[in-house]
């Protein structure tokens, strides 16, 4: 009984997760390390969170608005970094070792330029950035703001580097690497948050100098261990300051529409929390735990959505369309199922969870109002919404997929939650309830790519 079992089970999983380029087992090795990574960044953030709520609903609003204007800076060196992802697993694919070499090192140096050029900007143009955004929030939040703001200017550099070395393992699939790197950098950001926020009382100075500290000890790491460590890889210090014009163009080739999406997604993001803020204090806390708890729902697919680009991209490398086609429906409903499994697990631990934000009682409500559609809304939509994207942006198909998910982000996610939101008296529910509309309508697009051929007809390596 238990040996029919087991051959039932393998025979389940070479079926749907094994083909001629990678088996089941080599995608379960990429993906555990990956979810222990976004269990580890999404529970390190809970805690980040419960631990800066003792400050006041000000501190916890301005690190909710100034993470949306983090989220949306850093979102633009992570898309190139993701470009680098994409073109390193092409070429792992394809078995030409050499080429991988050139692509980690192209992706390292072009992500380190773009992460320091964005930092000393936002550095010096804090000010007029705080005041278009959020110049209608309290004093005191205000304030806050502006200390965690420039704070998280000065780490840009820190994280674009370990961003950049992570999406170059991710794409030879060495996802064990880039969590121990990822553990490093979250991990000391708790601990020095214990230390700063908990114990010397530094508020969100502390937090700040946190972040500078844990980001610059990992880039410090990542960079040791593609020098020192990881020989296959070739990479040597100076490497950081060359400029392979070839090797930029196929990265930018992913990372430039990717990032021109992400630009217009999180700003509109940006602009839907221009919204909440003008509904108060309150709605800026509701909105910060909804999406901490959302983030929970969301490790497992996050993991899935980030292991598919690693999988489809060596896939179309060798060219094999067949098994990138078989992959992406299954990682799909994959994704589907653990948004299942995570609201039957998060749902009944919803009283205790959101007693780590000590949230004022008028708006525990709302908050378990929020929780439980969304929790219900992203079983059938949001792996449709960011699982097939993930795959289609992995065989190169960047810039449709970048110019569907700004046009949907803009004319259903922000229109719609303006409408919802501020004209109609749903307020901060309205706002959700419209990101919910907007992963239909965007995953029904993609969907539809998916079906056709188009998508895999690019030709991104040599």
């Amino acid at each position: 009984m238990q040996t029919n079992l087991k051959l039932t089970k393998r025979a389940f999983l070479d079926k749907h997760l094994s083909g001629a380029v990678i088996d089941y087992r080599q995608i379960i090795a990429l993906f555990i390390p990956l979810l222990i990574d976004q269990a580890f960044i999404v529970g390190l953030n809970l805690v980040n969170t419960a631990m800066i709520s003792s400050s006041g609903m000000a501190a916890v609003s301005a690190v909710n608005m100034i993470d949306s204007l983090n989220i949306f800076l850093i979102n633009v060196f992570v898309a190139v970094s993701t470009g680098g992802t994409v073109v390193v697993a092409q070429y792992k694919g394809s078995g030409n070792d050499l080429m991988v070499s050139k692509a980690t090192a192209g992706t390292v140096s072009s992500v380190s330029l773009l992460s320091l050029c964005i930092g000393l900007f936002m550095a010096v143009f804090h000010g007029p950035a705080l005041n278009v955004l959020f110049g209608t929030a309290s004093p005191d939040v205000f304030d806050n703001a502006r200390t965690y703001l420039i704070g998280n200017s000065v780490s840009y550099l820190g994280i674009g580097i370990v961003e950049a070395v992570c999406g170059a393992l991710r794409g030879v699939g060495k996802t064990r690497a880039s969590l121990v790197l990822s553990l490093i950098m979250n991990l000391s950001y708790v601990l020095f948050n214990i230390v700063f926020i908990n114990i010397l009382h530094m508020g969100i100075l502390g937090m700040s100098i946190s972040v500078n500290i844990s980001r610059y000890l990992a880039a410090a790491c990542a960079i040791l261990y593609l020098v020192k460590i990881e020989n296959n890889l070739h990479y040597r210090l100076r490497d950081m300051l060359k400029f392979n014009w070839s090797m930029l163009k196929k990265i930018l080739f992913i990372g430039l529409p990717f990032a021109a999406e992400q630009m217009f997604f999180n700003g509109g993001k940006i602009l839907t929390q221009v919204f909440i803020v003008s509904l108060g204090t309150y709605a800026i806390a509701t909105n910060a735990i909804c999406s901490s708890i959302a983030g929970v729902l969301q490790v497992p697919a996050n993991a899935l959505s980030l292991t598919i680009v690693t999988v489809v991209g060596q896939c179309m490398g060798r060219g094999d369309i067949a098994d990138a086609k078989k992959f992406t429906r299954s990682f799909i409903w994959l994704s589907s199922v653990s948004f299942i499994m995570m609201g039957l697990i998060v749902l009944p631990l919803f009283r205790p969870l959101v007693a780590l934000f000590h949230p004022p009682a008028e708006i525990v409500d709302d908050i378990f109002t929020i929780v439980l559609i969304n929790t219900i809304a992203q079983i059938p939509l949001w792996s449709i919404s960011f699982i097939t994207p993930s795959a289609l942006r992995a065989a190169g198909d960047s810039k449709y997929t970048s110019v569907m998910s700004m046009l949907s982000m803009w004319l259903f996610r922000v229109v719609l939650g303006y409408i919802l939101g501020i004209v109609l008296p749903f307020g901060i529910l309205g706002v959700w309830l419209a990101m919910n509309c907007e992963w239909g309508v965007r995953g029904i697009i993609f969907l539809r790519r998916f079906h056709g051929t188009k998508w895999y007809q690019h030709r991104l390596i040599d």
